[in-house]
């Protein structure tokens, strides 16, 4: 059987800063595929936000090449490249350019050429998936952290991008803020088939939400694996500057004084393993 074709797919990609001996990125190769929910795991200066703006052509690499549905992106196909990838910055003021909310999430299908029926829909659909109905007159800057983020990936949406990818999605933000945002990338994922990117380095969120993730360390994938896989390893998370997740570093604890119990790292299996225990 045909394997099917990444939705993104790097090979060999590298890249350095103007202003750096240091490369940012080196001999990355990474794949995506339609329906994917990826955690790219690193500490601050690994490489993601540098990886994340070539996987739409911000950043051109200084060797390799980004494949977008098996195209490498070029500058006659950067448009169609840029409707298939979106990405969503961490700080949102960075992306937030018009005065209205409204006007915020149309700015994108407008710059497409779309009738005005059209965008309208789309920026209905948009606010209502982010749960921002009702949103669409007030000024976006006066806005809370966590709703800034919610019309930056409404933004986003509204271009009806096949990929969307968030850089430190949760940063900054309160905890039921996070959680919500986390809430609404799950959805984008299942409910639109939308395949989502995250890039952190709190690794809390990740067990419960990636299928697969990515560890960068100085620009190179150290590893790639299932959190499972990736939180087990920690010769991997302390090269890495990482840590375990606090559940699965509770159970880590627990092994050391004896007690026969599987390390989890979400609520939900952990749960159930702690209960496993208890009937036994």
């Amino acid at each position: 059987m045909n394997q099917p074709t990444p939705v993104i797919e790097t090979k060999s990609l590298s890249f350095r800063y103007s202003h750096s001996d240091q490369k940012a990125l080196d001999g990355i190769d990474f794949k995506a595929y339609q329906g994917d929910k990826i955690a790219v795991l690193g500490a601050n200066g690994a490489g993601k936000s540098t990886l994340f703006k070539h996987l739409n052509g911000i950043l051109k690499p200084i060797a390799g090449s980004v494949y977008v549905k098996g195209l490498p992106i070029k500058k006659d196909n950067i448009l169609d490249v840029r409707h298939t990838v979106g990405i969503v910055f961490q700080n949102p003021d960075d992306q937030i350019i018009s005065p209205t909310v409204k006007e915020d999430v149309a700015f994108g299908p407008m710059n497409l050429g779309l009738p005005l029926e059209e965008v309208e829909e789309r920026v209905k659909k948009a606010l209502e998936i982010v749960n921002l109905s009702g949103l669409e007159k007030r000024v976006p800057h006066h806005l809370s952290g966590g709703q800034k983020k919610l019309v930056s990936i409404a933004g986003i949406l509204a271009i009806q991008p096949e990929v969307v990818i968030l850089d430190e999605p949760t940063a900054g933000l309160d905890p039921v803020s996070a959680d919500n945002v986390l809430d609404i990338i799950e959805r984008m994922n299942r409910d639109l088939n939308i395949t989502v990117i995250i890039s952190t380095h709190e690794v809390d969120i990740v067990p419960s939400f990636a299928e697969r993730v990515v560890v960068l360390h100085h620009g190179k994938i150290e590893a790639e694996g299932t959190p499972m896989e990736i939180f087990d390893n920690g010769i991997l998370l302390k090269k890495a500057q990482l840590r375990m997740p606090r559940i699965a570093e509770v159970f880590s604890l627990l092994q050391e004084e004896g007690v026969e119990i599987k390390i989890q790292s979400t609520a939900f299996e952990a749960k159930e393993e702690l209960l496993k225990v208890i009937k036994r």
